[in-house]
């Protein structure tokens, strides 16, 4: 499914810019509430204030009675305001002219005082009047009849309910409101084009990068990342990732060339000796005898034509991962055990060429490596084979396995020493390269292709291990593989019983 591509900037300022209106509206809801406790708190203030000063109205009537009344005449209240008052008895002393008959208060009707007294001094409440929205207090008070006379006069009760509309206070706390919620607005639109612009500025180093990357092909390998992006902590990873990535590869393109190179060479060659000696059997009659003999060469090298080809077919499997023999191979063996029987399989080899071959086995049962048992004999038999064609006669390999202790535990340590020529320390760094040979005139009679160390260093490094090459001229050659040891299965245990 495809959907909208966009770029790594448009999704960064998208969300910038949606965080930033979700604050601004966050704003907005908390500068309102804000506001409203403000204005509601000093509109409450104002109510309280001109509650009192009606309650400050109420005079003594100075009649039989002792009772109280509202002097209207000294309250210089705004004109919209609503109030009226009753005494402790319940008696109306004056309402507001603006006051409507039958108003509901908390549900309680505002003309049957004696229900007023159930509600809670200083207590609010709303009205809608004349389409206008009232804010109401309760307030309740006392007033002293008679101060003068003895016992410091009588107390009598009052009772204010006083209200004002609200709609100046709203008004007020849209107006605060509207100027955060533009402040706000100019700030997103202020700072949208600003953080596009640093945004893209500081994607530039990542452009860069992309666009030398891009220039990367199978024949240019120039990759030289720009400083700005390894100065980058968030790209730094990246840089070194493409360098690492594309020096890989560079060496898997240039191995490849030479692979396929060497390979077509060595063919070439086997191909031209084949027909070079059907060609000399052409060129006149020869006798039974003669034919008898060049077919004999031509057939020893088709077979070695057959084995380079061989050698080649195993290399690309062991490199692919794929495992070397049957699926059913276990993947874990007995390396003393494949030793053996590789030493076997070698010994007409050994006896052919007068070398004595030493094993040295510290290892009681004989550790397990994660290698499929063909795999393990082909690595000995290549490394044995090695050795004993370029062992003077009469001189001595020894072949040995133990243990070793290092940085991830137990490994396995298989060593085999030669005691011939050895190898010039000029070709030791090439010699696990495919086709290489020091002495290419000795490939007609050891009959190598410059391939069997290629392949053993593919097989211990797709188990986990190494391969190393020690030599001196005159004194003999050592290689010492490590290996990971590996549990010992129920396959390998009837290996090992064996």
């Amino acid at each position: 499914m495809n959907g909208k591509k966009h770029s790594i900037a448009f999704r960064l300022i998208a969300a910038v810019l949606a965080v930033e209106l979700a604050s601004s509206l966050l704003v907005a809801a908390l500068s309102l509430a804000y506001e409203r406790h403000i204005h509601f708190s000093a509109f409450d203030t104002m109510l309280r204030g001109r509650a009192d000063s009606v309650l400050g109205a109420v005079q003594d009537a100075e009649d039989a009675g002792d009772n109280v009344i509202l002097d209207q005449a000294d309250l210089h209240l705004p004109g919209e305001d609503i109030y009226e008052v009753y005494d402790g008895r319940g008696r109306l002393l004056g309402r507001s002219p603006m006051w409507p008959s039958g108003t509901e208060v908390n549900g309680v009707a505002a003309s049957t005082p004696a229900q007023l007294a159930s509600l809670p001094d200083n207590s609010y409440s709303r009205l809608r009047l004349n389409h206008q929205h009232y804010r109401l207090l309760l307030h309740r008070g006392t007033r002293i009849v008679d101060p003068d006379e003895p016992g410091g006069g009588k107390l009598r009760k009052v009772t204010v309910l006083y209200g004002a509309p609200t709609e100046r206070v709203w008004r007020d706390i849209r107006s605060a409101v509207a100027f955060y919620a533009a402040g706000s607005i100019l700030l997103l639109a202020i700072t949208g084009p600003l953080i596009a612009w640093l945004l893209n500025r500081g994607l530039a180093p990542l452009r860069e990068l992309a666009g030398l990357a891009s220039q990367v092909s199978a024949k240019n390998w120039q990759f030289s990342p720009p400083e700005s992006a390894r100065a980058t902590p968030e790209l730094a990873p990246l840089t070194h990732a493409l360098e690492s990535v594309l020096e890989r590869l560079e060496r898997a393109f240039v191995q490849q060339r030479t692979f396929v190179s060497d390979a077509a060479h060595e063919l070439k060659t086997a191909v031209a000796v084949v027909k070079s000696g059907l060609q000399l059997l052409s060129l006149r009659q020869r006798t039974t005898a003669e034919y008898e003999l060049g077919l004999t060469r031509c057939v020893a090298d088709s077979e070695r034509l057959e084995e380079l080809v061989s050698k080649m077919l195993i290399l690309a499997r062991v490199e692919n991962g794929s495992q070397i023999g049957t699926p059913t191979s276990c993947p874990a063996c007995n390396i003393a055990h494949c030793l053996r029987s590789s030493t076997a399989e070698l010994e007409t080899v050994a006896v052919l060429r007068r070398v004595e071959v030493k094993v040295e086995n510290q290892v009681a049962k004989g550790p397990f490596v994660p290698l499929s048992t063909e795999d393990c004999s082909l690595l000995i038999s290549n490394l044995l084979l090695n050795a004993l064609q370029h062992s003077a006669p009469e001189s001595t390999v020894q072949l040995g396995v133990s243990l070793a202790l290092d940085a991830d535990g137990l490994s396995v340590l298989f060593t085999i020493e030669d005691h011939g020529e050895g190898i010039d320390a000029a070709a030791l760094p090439h010699v696990f390269e495919r086709f290489y040979r020091a002495d290419p005139s000795r490939s007609r009679s050891t009959g190598g292709a410059g391939l069997g160390l290629a392949i053993s260093k593919a097989i211990v490094e797709r188990a986990g291990g190494s391969i190393e090459l020690a030599s001196l001229v005159g004194k003999g050659t050592t290689v010492t593989v490590h290996l990971p040891r590996a549990d010992e299965g129920p396959v390998n245990s009837a290996v090992s019983s064996a």
